[in-house]
């Protein structure tokens, strides 16, 4: 899993505790609202709300580290994986999340990762930070020969497989880590997501969202 935080755009004092905590447990969304619930007093938790924003901070701010554990990695059915990958931005830009979930070549799930991004970010920076998202935990955990991304952003597509250079404003370190990462990956592809497609980093994307939209506390 990364060592390292992945970067960040800008958040509220509390979305940055709860991206903390992300990366403390690999990304993996599910473990880290496990860890937040069981920190904030009663029956409170992140999405709580009853659960004000200074108990929320509080919580996370004593949460200790011995606390968050990353779930065990799962055996992979072979060295071919695929990456769902997605990112959800609330007014364009907005609160942003970005979602990500590993599968291997049987589409067993493996992981389910997701973040927020920054509070007043675009789509497509967010769908940038998917694909980095995915990529790192996917390179950090498993060594691809062979990879399908399926993701929606035809802004992306171009920008990674396409070659054209970035249009979107600030994803130069973004794109320069995909390009890192995929570079890393013998055989890779991508498949594009029309809006009817079913995408399971959806929901994780729009996880980190709502995370994006927390308030200062």
């Amino acid at each position: 899993m990364t060592d390292d935080p992945l970067p960040v755009e800008h958040l509220s004092p509390v979305a940055a505790l709860v991206d903390e905590v992300l990366a403390g447990v690999g990304y993996e969304v599910a473990a880290a609202t496990d860890a937040i619930d069981d920190a904030v007093p009663g029956y409170g938790g992140l999405f709580d709300p009853a659960t004000t924003r200074a108990e929320l901070r509080s919580a996370l701010e004593s949460l200790p580290e011995s606390a968050l554990t990353r779930p065990p990695v799962p055996e992979p059915a072979d060295d071919a994986f695929v990456l769902y990958v997605d990112g959800s931005s609330r007014g364009n830009p907005g609160p942003a999340g970005a979602g990500a979930v590993i599968m291997d070549g049987a589409e067993n799930q493996l992981a389910r990762l997701g973040r927020p991004v920054g509070s007043r970010t675009g789509n497509n920076t967010a769908e940038y930070v998917a694909l980095q998202l995915g990529l790192a935990e996917l390179l950090a955990r498993y060594e691809p020969s062979r990879l399908e991304v399926r993701i929606d952003s035809m802004t992306v597509i171009r920008d990674v497989w396409g070659g054209d250079d970035p249009t979107e404003p600030g994803v130069e370190s973004y794109s320069e880590a995909v390009a890192a990462a995929l570079s890393r990956v013998p055989d890779h592809r991508y498949t594009h997501l029309a809006d009817s497609d079913p995408n399971p980093a959806d929901a994780l994307a729009t996880v980190g969202a709502d995370i994006a939209a927390l308030g200062p506390g």
